[in-house]
């Protein structure tokens, strides 16, 4: 049976088509998804940056709140980090089946700290101070700074003046940042992580007393649908190494 000119020049086509598809499907293999939360993510991005131009290996990193990326990452998360350890935990708990538990590693811890106005005008130097009245506090109760405050005070009657003096609790730091910058008249202090002071210079950072410091880790694990299982290792073997570290400390781990 003869075919038509127009069938054979379609099959010509798709030959030429073929090795070009071929040649695209190992490229988007090489690409590692990584997903978590936004505290660590200036951070993990730049990690990803220079693994890629170590490597050759493309890492895409997506952050924010988990109900944002959490479908897409179903579909094609190579690993997903964590702004503490519990809320990796939380992320296990939540989606069972997800990560490769087996593979979880622990990054770089960061510590608690106060953010204020420029100059510090209420002249804080430890939490007694924000618990002075008058003083307007914004809070992140999520997002990996669940019950901080608490943790930091450890003293019932320092707790109870803290929360007497929050004026807003945030379920997300992105929240938090968009009120400490659109309404400075409205809040005085920060409770929150040494970290997001790069992110904020206008802000001034307060160092408090070790004793009233606390710590929380920045875990990450392989996701169960992972294809890329070595090539993601090898992702979190840089992010271990003295190179990854240095990374972190400039953006405020430990």
């Amino acid at each position: 049976m003869k075919t038509s000119p127009l069938t054979r020049l379609r099959r010509f086509a798709l030959l030429l088509m073929s090795p070009a598809l071929l040649a695209a499907a190992p490229a988007a293999a090489q690409t590692l998804h990584v997903y978590g939360p936004g505290g660590p993510a200036t951070a993990m991005k730049e990690c990803a940056a220079a693994f890629t131009q170590r490597t050759g290996l493309a890492v895409e990193v997506t952050a924010g709140p988990e109900p944002q990326w959490f479908e897409q990452a179903r579909q094609d998360a190579d690993l997903v980090y964590g702004g503490a350890e519990y809320m990796l935990t939380q992320t296990a708990l939540a989606h069972p089946g997800f990560l490769d538990e087996s593979s979880r590693a622990s990054l770089y811890a960061r510590t608690s700290a106060v953010l204020v106005r420029p100059g510090n005008p209420l002249h804080v130097k430890r939490l007694e101070d924000l618990a002075r009245p008058g003083v307007r506090l914004l809070d992140v109760n999520g997002a990996g700074q669940m019950g901080m405050t608490e943790d930091m005070a450890r003293s019932s009657a320092l707790i109870a003046n803290l929360q007497h003096n929050t004026k807003t609790s945030v379920k997300t730091s992105a929240e938090a940042v968009d009120l400490w910058q659109q309404k400075p008249q409205d809040y005085d202090a920060w409770i929150t992580y040494a970290s997001w002071q790069e992110r904020l210079p206008g802000s001034q950072l307060v160092r408090l007393p070790r004793a009233q410091r606390v710590y929380r880790g920045t875990p990450i694990a392989l996701t169960q649908r992972t294809s890329q299982a070595a090539l993601a290792r090898q992702f979190v073997a840089f992010l271990q190494s003295a190179e990854g570290h240095a990374i972190f400390r400039r953006h405020g781990w430990e």
